[in-house]
């Protein structure tokens, strides 16, 4: 018997899916995390030079394993990040692929790329958690700290929860600033505004850093009441002074963001523990936890979980197997 893996190219998946679907898929995936249908184990990384002095390539990968109950499936994404000499080549910084099973029989249903799933799902996280605890109504300002292409996923997921009524974005490079204002002015109800400093930025509802910097640029003084926080990087982004006097720290999945982006210097610390914590995005969206009251200082860190990422690509494989898209493989026959 032939068993026959899918195979499907990111550009296959990109004419599946939109963004719309995978803030659907983000929801009910966080949902299930706070009612417990979603499996997801803490991510495994493996430092390829991001930070230890040895192997030197500037990168590292991540093993990312999860089960979705509303598709009844799961999988593991392999992904990661490099800034050494695959930068220099002109690629880009993520690179991912992910495999599906049937949680039955373990057979792997498909094989694909997971640098667009990547991207849509991480801009997704911040919209869904906005969508729990913005108290405000259906308008909001942006400040927007880094403008590539998880810059662009933000405000393409916000929007569609959410009028944007401003946007002022600051990144190192300007010319990259500018090229964002040029593309998403389809996605902004009001202007957009390339500041020429980071606090500047800082002048907004909700401020979203998805930077590569291992710098803490974004200052207490800035985090003023009301405000929402959303420190994505792969490093802290923002002062300690942020993390322990704000008044409600929300994530996406307590063991792992103890011990990387945001949370993880002080976490390792033991500066910042499980009790510092408030909730969970998906005990809020699940309706287990209140959303923090209006008016704190609230720090949202969605870390990224590799449940958002298969709860994704299991809708990829469906519409993909119904509309015929993508190859197949048998690695093995029985």
């Amino acid at each position: 018997m032939k068993i026959e893996t899918m195979l499907l190219s990111q550009k296959e998946i990109e004419s599946l899916v939109t963004m719309k679907d995978v803030v659907e898929c983000v929801d009910k995936t966080f949902q299930g995390m706070g009612n417990g249908t979603v499996i997801n184990p803490t991510k495994v990384n493996l430092d390829l030079g991001e930070v230890a002095p040895f192997p030197p390539y500037d990168g590292f990968m991540n093993a990312m394993p999860a089960y979705i109950g509303w598709s009844d499936t799961a999988g593991i994404k392999w992904a990661g990040g490099f800034l050494g000499e695959r930068k220099k080549q002109g690629f880009p910084y993520i690179t991912s692929l992910i495999m599906l099973i049937d949680p039955k029989l373990g057979h792997f249903r498909a094989v694909m790329d997971g640098a667009f799933i990547t991207n849509m799902r991480t801009g997704a996280q911040t919209a869904v958690a906005l969508k729990y605890m913005y108290k405000k109504g259906k308008s909001l300002r942006l400040g927007l700290y880094g403008a590539g292409m998880q810059g662009h996923t933000q405000t393409m997921a916000i929007s569609e929860l959410f009028d944007i009524e401003s946007v002022s974005v600051y990144d190192i490079n300007p010319a990259a600033s500018e090229r964002y204002a040029a593309d998403m002015k389809g996605f902004v109800k009001g202007k957009i505004t390339v500041a020429k400093t980071p606090e500047e930025a800082s002048d907004a509802d909700v401020c979203v850093c998805v930077t590569q910097s291992k710098d803490e640029f974004f200052k207490y003084g800035w985090f003023t009441p009301g405000k929402f926080l959303f420190p994505m990087g792969s490093y802290q982004e923002c002062t300690d002074e942020c993390i322990l006097k704000a008044d409600s720290i929300v994530v996406d999945h307590i063991g792992q963001t103890l011990h990387r982006g945001a949370l993880g210097k002080l976490g390792g610390e033991g500066r910042i523990t499980e009790k510092n914590i408030y909730g969970t995005i998906g005990e809020i969206a699940a309706g287990k936890k209140k959303a923090p009251a209006s008016g704190q200082r609230i720090l949202c860190i969605p870390i990224g979980t590799g449940a958002m990422d298969i709860g994704v690509a299991s809708l990829a494989w469906k519409r993909a197997a119904e509309k015929g898209i993508g190859g197949k493989y048998p690695f093995v026959e029985y």
